[in-house]
């Protein structure tokens, strides 16, 4: 047998390292891929979101009213974004997500608190996200007992005797229970699609390539417009039926509701898998294997799970991670999918995050079908 040569097995690591460095690609997503996740889960993720965006609709001036809104603000939980005048308008900002937390003070509340009649507080929260807005609601319970500390002295020093002197009603919109899966099973319509058709797509063109059976394909007189019609049209069918097994898993396993509109959800679906089909098709003209174009895919997918909203709560997020999420796609579509089915938002209230979706979708087609011609030249 023979022994075991250092001089040998040196020279194949040489062989290997001038390999990989020559791999650049492969080698800056080996040292790109860690550096993104350090940097997301250290400094972007937090699971105790602070400043969420709250209307406020109050019909009393009164000063106990006034403390009331200053001690919710103090809790650092909660941000006055919209103050109106009109109940209906701050629950379409609620409806659209334009705030997280709903805050009606009644008329004459004050008033009411002197004679001892324990008034309502309304607080309606958007519970689409449990993990959002659970710590904001567990710290309205200390802050509302603190609230009116400093009002209630001297003759009403009996109130606070008599416990909370005003009631806080709490309404969890469309999610009562608090149940995460009503939050999660919508959102992995995204993510399933995000991950499958971007990869499908990449891999398939790109093993064409490897195999040789590219160049017969270019002999035929089909233009490149249509040779990516062509391909991306079957992983649109075969979204769909990805869309219909996992929606049917939403409703018989996990009874997850269904109160918008099916036709509009699978027609935002389908703008949404052409983005996605048209972010595998660039990563097929830039890969040179299919190894690259797995990295690829693993390079866009987890800054989308991660800065979408999907795993963490979007709000929570640095203002910087936001921006940047507000560049993919899958951010937008989460809100389109949880919006119809637990909200029951319709086109116009959707607009705002099918726009963007729309923009990504020609960028990305735009670009894929430029790099596919200069893969023809």
């Amino acid at each position: 047998m023979i022994g075991l040569s250092w001089n040998r097995t040196l020279a194949v690591f040489i062989k290997e390292f001038q390999q990989m460095l020559r791999d650049r690609l492969t080698f800056a997503m080996a040292i790109g891929i860690p550096v993104i996740q350090l940097i997301l889960f250290g400094y972007a993720i937090n699971t105790d979101p602070r400043g969420l965006p709250t209307a406020l609709v109050s019909a009393d001036a009164s000063p106990m009213a006034r403390s009331i809104v200053a001690t919710l603000q103090n809790t650092g939980y909660f941000r006055i974004a919209h103050v109106g005048t009109s109940e209906a308008e701050a629950e379409r900002l609620l409806e659209t997500g334009d705030v997280q937390f709903l805050v009606v003070i009644p008329p004459r509340f004050g008033q009411r608190i002197v004679r001892g009649e324990k008034p309502a507080l309304l607080l309606a929260a958007d519970a689409t996200d449990p993990s959002a807005a659970g710590p904001a609601l567990a710290a309205l319970q200390g802050a509302a007992a603190q609230a009116l500390r400093r009002d209630l002295q001297g003759p009403l020093m009996r109130l606070q005797a008599q416990g909370l002197p005003y009631d806080v009603v709490v309404h969890r919109r469309y999610n009562p229970e608090g149940l995460s899966r009503y939050n999660i099973v919508p959102g992995l319509v995204g993510t399933i699609l995000t991950m499958t058709m971007v990869m499908l797509t990449s891999l398939a063109i790109t093993r064409e390539r490897e195999r040789g059976t590219m160049e017969n394909l270019l002999a035929t007189p089909v233009r490149p417009a249509e040779v990516m019609a062509g391909k991306i049209l079957p992983y649109v069918v075969m979204g769909y039926v990805q869309l219909a097994v996992i929606l049917g898993a939403a409703w018989l396993l996990f009874r997850v509701p269904m109160t918008g509109s099916i036709p509009l959800l699978l027609a935002m679906i389908g703008v949404f898998i052409v983005a996605n089909l048209g972010v595998g098709f660039t990563f097929s003209t830039l890969a040179h294997n299919q190894l690259q174009a797995m990295q690829m895919t693993f390079f866009f997918f987890l800054p989308s799970m991660l800065l979408s909203g999907f795993m963490f709560p979007f709000r929570g997020m640095p203002e910087w991670a936001q921006a940047i999420g507000e560049l993919l796609p899958l951010t937008h579509f989460l809100r389109i999918v949880r919006g119809i089915m637990l909200k029951g938002t319709g086109f116009a209230e959707l607009w705002g995050e099918l726009w963007p979706l729309l923009a990504f979708m020609v960028v990305a087609s735009a670009v894929a079908l430029k790099r596919y011609r200069q893969t023809l030249d």
